[in-house]
């Protein structure tokens, strides 16, 4: 069977581009076609300044969250990224592995490191080092497929590279995933900026619709979405990002077709207000299982034990061989 790992970084409130781009493919279709393996990547909230008590928070909203949004304990394995020492223990290998150069060229890590030098602070080497900790999130188990979105693919890439990098000098260790992009809302944008991520990090949230929101906020930010000059309801991206937006979510949310949307709506303000119907009524039983799941906190303390157990034992066999074959001796083995 096809094994599939994937994960989110507690950084933020999961937002709608987080759920109808990843976590809704996860649970109502990678979790059931494959072995799946679906992480808190707590590890990586680490690389910039963080509040350690926020991280935390959000590590359990996010676990919660994956389960509301309908990943199945008894199908998939749901855990924290630092509850297995496998992860850490499996990215020096791939730092010794990888080249400066390889780091050096990751677009998110320029991004990053330059915000942060714009903002007077000094970068962290994990920073620049975590794309081997990714690597290693996905070797680590096998990994086949790795649906990510666009702007992680370059990560997957790098998984590749160091997969047949270290295989080609040690010998065969490490299955060579591939990246697996969703077909459709790839990229839900924000609604104050249509040519922006909708993230889960912004600084304003007047764009972002979060999936705690309250329906009657999910309701404004979406009646106050930026749209564009003119009065034709259309799809194009490049002539129309922001009613593009708007039909691409509407669309994800009613299993329609944007161009065929576009059709059916002469102005803005209609288009907005069922759009902003679709998601309320997307997002209510999401929350709704939310809010039962956070009144038996033990539930979910329980699977993310299990789901660590199990990780464990899927990645510990491929990491202990990776140390014998880059020239480490096993714990207990014999000096000779």
């Amino acid at each position: 069977m096809t094994r599939v790992f994937s994960g989110i970084k507690p950084t933020g409130h999961l937002t709608l581009g987080n759920y109808l781009g990843a976590l809704r493919r996860w649970a109502e279709v990678d979790q059931h076609r494959s072995d799946a393996l679906f992480c808190v990547v707590d590890l990586h909230a680490l690389t910039v300044e963080h509040d350690p008590e926020r991280v935390r928070r959000l590590s359990r909203q996010l676990a919660t969250l994956f389960l509301a949004c309908g990943l199945d304990p008894d199908v998939s394995t749901v855990f924290v990224q630092s509850h297995v020492p496998e992860h850490t223990r499996l990215s020096y290998l791939l730092e010794c592995t990888a080249t400066d150069g390889e780091m050096r060229r990751m677009i998110q890590y320029k991004e990053k490191a330059a915000l942060e030098r714009a903002r007077g602070g000094s970068v962290r080497l994990s920073l620049l080092t975590y794309p081997a900790l990714m690597a290693a999130d996905i070797l680590a188990y096998g990994t086949d497929e790795v649906p990510v979105g666009d702007d992680q693919t370059q990560h997957v890439e790098l998984a590749r590279d160091l997969a047949v990098r270290f295989n080609q000098r040690y010998g065969e260790t490490f299955v060579v995933p591939r990246a697996n992009p969703p077909a459709v809302a790839a990229r839900v944008m924000n609604l104050q900026d249509p040519t922006s991520k909708m993230g889960k990090s912004e600084a304003s949230a007047a764009g972002v619709v979060h999936l705690l929101d309250e329906p009657d906020v999910v309701r404004s930010k979406i009646l106050r979405a930026v749209t564009d000059s003119g009065r034709e309801v259309v799809h194009d991206r490049e002539a129309k990002p922001g009613v593009s937006n708007l039909l691409e979510i509407l669309s994800s949310c009613t299993g329609g077709n944007p161009e065929a949307l576009a059709g059916v709506y002469e102005s803005y303000g209609a288009l907005k207000k069922d759009t902003a119907e679709a998601v309320v009524e997307l997002l209510e039983p999401v929350q709704a299982k939310h809010k039962e799941l956070c009144a038996d906190p033990g539930y979910v303390e329980e699977v993310l034990m299990r789901g660590a157990e199990r990780a464990r034992a899927m990645a510990r066999p491929r990491v202990d061989a990776a140390y014998e074959a880059i020239g480490l001796l096993p714990p207990g083995g014999p000096i000779a």
